[in-house]
């Protein structure tokens, strides 16, 4: 069986969920390729869900956990069936142009800012995220960013945008990695950062970081499903990827969504519930 290029620059990242105790798949075992975020990934949201979508179809998925602008360069090249991402706009966009047939709402959380307890630039005490990320431009304190074109690093930039302000100087660290290893150079560091909800609830390595500032309205952060395009794309399996999608946004899979939790910690909310 040969492999995509793009799969084998992914192969470390790629994780099959929900087959089981062996390795390999039966030849004659359908499947579909889902390309989605390191957060979904890492939050264990998969380990959570696909069990269940699997015993109810018959269908094994493979999720290829990436950053959602790498998951959108997957999905115009055709090579996964479905997306599960978050970034609107491009989501959007990826239908207008005709690469995905539709997006629906599946679940949302938040945005965190994250820090050290001391808090050196005071931004627990802003009144919005746009003061409190001046509050860190000015006082230039560390601040460590994914880098990647992740959903996370997409919103990042914008709130930076948004707020007329243009992050530039040693004290700015863009990585150009994964959530989990971006908190994990945050705590090294004593830096501020950006992070979803769900990846903070289920981050163990916290050392001196805390949640500093939460609950702007800018910090709502929506996933998406987007199956591909059979028309653009007729080797994609668009039949089995339908059924995802319409499993993850019917009751059964929104009430799994809904009961994923971290010590008792909702990690995403189902779309439904809004």
């Amino acid at each position: 069986m040969r492999f995509p290029r793009w799969l084998l620059r992914a192969l470390p990242l790629f994780v099959v969920v929900g087959m089981g105790s062996t390795a390999q798949v039966a030849a004659d075992t359908p499947f579909i390729t889902l390309a989605s975020t390191t957060s979904t990934e890492q939050s264990g949201l998969f380990r959570h869900l696909i069990p269940s979508f699997t015993e109810r179809t018959g269908i094994q998925v493979r999720v290829v956990a990436v950053g959602t602008g790498q998951a959108f360069t997957i999905g115009r090249r055709g090579d996964a069936d479905v997306l599960l991402v978050h970034h609107r706009k491009g989501e959007e966009a990826l239908v207008a142009n005709g690469f995905g047939t539709e997006r629906r709402e599946v679940m949302y959380n938040d945005f965190l800012l994250i820090g050290p307890g001391s808090d050196p630039a005071d931004v627990s005490e802003a009144a919005t995220i746009t003061e409190a990320l001046t509050r860190i431009l000015e006082s230039q304190a560390p601040f460590t960013s994914r880098g990647d074109d992740s959903g996370t690093h997409r919103r990042e930039l914008e709130l930076w945008e948004q707020a007329g302000l243009n992050p530039d100087g040693r004290w700015y660290r863009e990585l150009g990695s994964g959530m989990g290893s971006t908190l994990n150079t945050a705590g090294a560091m004593n830096a501020y950062v950006l992070a979803d909800r769900g990846t903070w609830l289920s981050f163990r390595n916290r050392q001196e970081l805390e949640v500093l500032f939460e609950g702007d309205p800018l910090l709502f952060n929506p996933y998406g499903s987007i199956p591909l395009n059979p028309e653009r794309f007729p080797w994609i399996k668009a039949d089995l990827a339908w059924q995802w999608h319409e499993w993850i946004t019917s009751t059964e899979g929104q009430e799994l969504i809904g009961s994923h939790a971290i010590e008792g910690a909702t990690l995403f909310f189902p779309s439904m519930e809004r």
